[in-house]
């Protein structure tokens, strides 16, 4: 199959995305209607085998001041993850041994090129079918819409289930992880400026987006959200808005700071959630979680994402931020302790990484049991 990543390479989108919306539109037919709906991806609360990483900031991304830091954070992530469930942290081979000094025993070391840390958009999404088999689905990562080098980044979701020895599920939808949240029971949130940006999938409707996503997801409701394009490396994450918690209970950020470009996108995002269902019919129970008023000076940048939404479900704890604002990060703590009763509340500095832009979530992508 051609995916999109060649079809970026050879230079075949054209002007409206014509034939980019015919490939796509080819896929999907061909996959037939016995596939439809066969593979589900599952929640993330449900047991994970693993989370995969990435030990990949560079210091031509990320410059001399963060690289070190974040590095650093990558690490204290992986451990606070490795004490619950197996890690797995792809690694450069020339970087293999900083990995190790600075993860520990408890983080496994996989070497592979790699151009960032961004597990969450290179990595494969795992799926399950009805008989429990897994699959992990490409979704052709093309660098946040050809804003960033990617050459190494394009060929990790294959290198991953090569590995586990999953069948890998191919399309010529163009996204990240970090654009999809779903409840594993058919209903996902996904952000239109980023999904149905030009920069990754031209000339592709909305419904035929939700046919593709229901052939590789099981998704059968999609609750969209305006996002907002060009303002951050993303176009809009939906991992940075809103979440699950559990079947109809969504966690939502709301960014109070009038100056700030989200604040208008975080209340119209809930305004709609909250006239919202779920595929069972379930007005959804939104639970608002502010950002923070102030961080720390010393990462504090206009990148710097200040969220708490950005957190990580793993086996028996909620990986989450904080930022030095003891009120809203015991308002963090105790909202999740709430939300996922049973489950540890573990909060990180993770300075360095939210001053490139991203949050814990980023960096993780689960492999579920």
């Amino acid at each position: 199959m051609m995916t999109r990543r060649n079809l970026l390479k050879q230079g075949l989108l054209v002007s409206g995305g014509i034939v980019a919306a015919q490939a796509f539109a080819n896929s999907a037919n061909a996959a037939g209607e016995a596939q439809s709906n066969t593979w589900v991806m599952p929640d993330e609360g449900a047991p994970h085998a693993a989370t995969w990483m990435a030990f990949g900031p560079s210091a031509d991304v990320w410059g001399r001041k963060l690289l070190p830091v974040a590095r650093e954070n990558l690490a204290s992530i992986a451990k606070a993850i490795a004490a619950h469930e197996p890690v797995k942290m792809l690694v450069r081979e020339e970087e293999y041994d900083i990995a190790a000094r600075l993860c520990g025993p408890s983080v496994t070391l996989v070497v592979q090129e790699i151009d960032d840390l961004w597990m969450r958009d290179t990595g494969p999404v795992f799926v399950k079918n009805q008989a429990a088999q897994a699959g992990a689905v490409g979704f052709n990562f093309n660098g946040w819409g050809g804003k960033q080098d990617y050459d190494n980044d394009a060929e990790v979701a294959g290198f991953i289930a090569e590995t586990v020895k999953t069948q890998f599920i191919e399309t010529d939808l163009v996204l990240e992880g970090g654009g999809i949240e779903v409840d594993g029971e058919g209903t996902a949130i996904i952000t239109e400026s980023c999904v149905l940006n030009a920069n990754r999938n031209p000339g592709v409707s909305k419904a035929r987006c939700e046919e593709e996503l229901s052939r590789l997801l099981g998704i059968r409701k999609v609750i969209w959200l305006p996002g907002i394009a060009g303002m951050d490396i993303t176009d809009g994450h939906t991992d940075f808005y809103a979440r699950f918690a559990t079947p109809g209970v969504v966690v939502a950020g709301l960014d109070l700071d009038p100056d700030s470009y989200d604040h208008a996108v975080t209340k119209r995002h809930l305004d709609i959630l909250r006239q919202s269902t779920d595929i069972n019919g379930k007005k959804l129970d939104v639970v608002v979680l502010e950002g923070p008023s102030t961080v720390r000076r010393k990462y504090e940048n206009k990148d710097f994402a200040a969220g708490y939404i950005n957190f990580y479900v793993c086996n028996g704890a909620v990986i989450v931020p904080e930022f030095g604002d003891r009120k809203a990060d015991n308002n963090a703590r105790d909202t999740l302790r709430d939300l996922f009763p049973g489950r540890d509340v573990i909060q990180l500095n993770i300075d360095g990484i939210a001053a490139g832009g991203g949050g814990i979530h980023c960096t993780t992508q689960q492999q579920p049991a």
